[in-house]
């Protein structure tokens, strides 16, 4: 078994299907089982398997489960394929050793992946999918001393606790009685789930591609702006107040809203961030690439900031460090206190329509813009290698310019590649892509032709050094 194609990144491990094979798939179960065997010093313990919305998900799911069960675990499966956030708190709330999700999130349809999530229900680190891919070997199973291998609702619990969490009644439940929602599924396995939280909420629910598609539509589900001009047309012709958007596991959200369409997830941020500081106190935490108007609301309610390198294992390790309010990345993935350190596209689609309800999104926008001055932020790719990726950097040291678009560099910070401040406010981001061969170029400022001057100028710093 050739086992050096499997390699855990940014989010697990993903392939296209003639490489993510089902022998290679009980490889990455065993290594998982060896794992907990010598994390928690033996088996016996439940693990949940979930599962998403592609037809060779669930196959691949049951291959885990069997090898899981083959080395002493108890496993549980969804009684359906649901979202990477539900098997996250499933985690946590059945005291279980860790889940295995089989997902290719938003990637095509040729695409799956698996992903393990620890004890917490939070992303796991490195140092933990260092040893599993350490592990890596074909499975051991012994007959004689297999768990079980079940199903279970894992819905009904996880809705449960997010009608609690962002309950604005007495009765314990968030009102959104009068609220229209217009919820895209995109195919993935937020269908049957957001759209029943939030009409279990009081809220009328206008369905848009709610329904299993094997090729998702033909495209990808991946709520991204180009791929959800329906959703805009719906909310932006009155059919609802407020449109949502899962991707294809769920775990991230887009938002769209009758003035602005699309919303850019950093003002979605912002504003929710802002929302929530209404009710409760504490700190923020966003990546390197989010916006600083996140900064520019705490600091009007005396509360902390800290920044974080891309990826949302490293928004939830510093959310538990600092015991955030809320934490996310300007690629539309969030969580809140009280929750687990999981972004969860589910649980904010209610937090987003219950602030909707208490001031439309649009208006408070608007208020921030006014209170705190406009942010336009946009970002473009260069094509690049990964293996010429560290070289790139390692030269991009070097070549540190004195100016970006005629302002000077305040700062330089490297949480994550090179983050030039200007002495304006505005800023440029070069950093790799760590699930693409490409480096990222980010700016923002506060307008569109000065963001525009500056990626240009990110662009031509990056490409004579790839």
């Amino acid at each position: 078994m050739d086992t050096d194609a499997i390699a855990f990144g940014t989010d697990g491990w993903r392939a296209t299907l003639d490489e993510f094979t089902d022998d290679r798939v009980r490889v990455v179960g065993q290594a998982v089982a060896d794992y907990l065997a010598a994390e928690r010093d033996g088996a016996g313990d439940e693990v949940v398997v979930g599962y998403d919305a592609r037809p060779t998900s669930e196959g691949f799911a049951e291959s885990l489960a069997e090898v899981l069960a083959g080395n002493g675990f108890d496993a549980v499966l969804p009684e359906r394929d649901c979202p990477t956030p539900v098997a996250a708190y499933a985690v946590v709330d059945r005291d279980a050793a860790g889940a295995l999700m089989v997902t290719a999130s938003h990637n095509p349809p040729e695409y799956n992946g698996v992903k393990f999530i620890p004890d917490d229900g939070a992303p796991a680190l490195p140092e933990v999918t260092e040893r599993i891919e350490a592990n890596l070997r074909e499975p051991e199973l012994d007959a004689d001393e297999a768990g079980a291998v079940t199903r279970a609702d894992l819905v009904g619990s996880h809705a449960n606790h997010a009608r609690r969490l962002v309950a604005s009644g007495s009765d314990g439940a968030p009102d959104l009685s009068g609220l229209t929602v217009a919820y895209d599924a995109m195919h993935g396995s937020g269908r049957g789930v957001t759209d029943a939280l939030l009409e279990s909420a009081g809220a009328e629910v206008v369905r848009l591609r709610c329904e299993q598609d094997d090729e998702f539509g033909g495209g990808s589900p991946e709520p991204s702006a180009e791929n959800l001009e329906r959703l805009v047309e719906r909310v932006g012709h009155g059919d609802a107040d407020l449109g949502i958007a899962n991707d294809g596991d769920s775990d991230r959200l887009a938002v769209v809203t009758p003035e602005r369409g699309f919303l850019d997830e950093n003002l979605f941020f912002a504003a929710t961030y802002d929302a929530r500081l209404e009710v409760d106190s504490g700190p923020a935490v966003r990546t390197v690439s989010t916006t600083f108007l996140i900064d520019r609301i705490a600091e009007a309610h005396d509360e902390d900031v800290f920044e974080t390198a891309v990826g949302f294992k490293w928004v939830a390790e510093a959310m538990g460090e600092h015991d955030a309010l809320m934490g996310g990345e300007e690629s539309g993935g969030f969580s809140v206190r009280g929750h687990v350190r999981e972004k969860d596209g589910v649980l904010m689609a209610l937090l987003a329509a219950a602030a909707e309800a208490d001031e439309s999104y649009d208006d408070r926008v608007s208020r921030l813009e006014e209170e705190h001055g406009r942010i336009v932020a946009d970002k473009v790719s260069v094509d690049c290698p990964d293996s010429e990726k560290e070289r790139v950097i390692e030269e991009l040291a070097d070549h540190i310019p004195d100016e970006v678009a005629g302002e000077g560099v305040a700062d330089v910070v490297t949480v994550d590649g090179f983050k030039l401040l200007l002495e304006d406010g505005s800023w440029l981001l070069v950093r790799p892509s760590g699930t693409e061969p490409k480096m990222r170029v980010y700016a923002e400022s506060g307008s569109e032709g000065r963001s525009q001057a500056i990626l240009d100028d990110g662009r031509e710093l990056v490409e004579p050094l790839v």
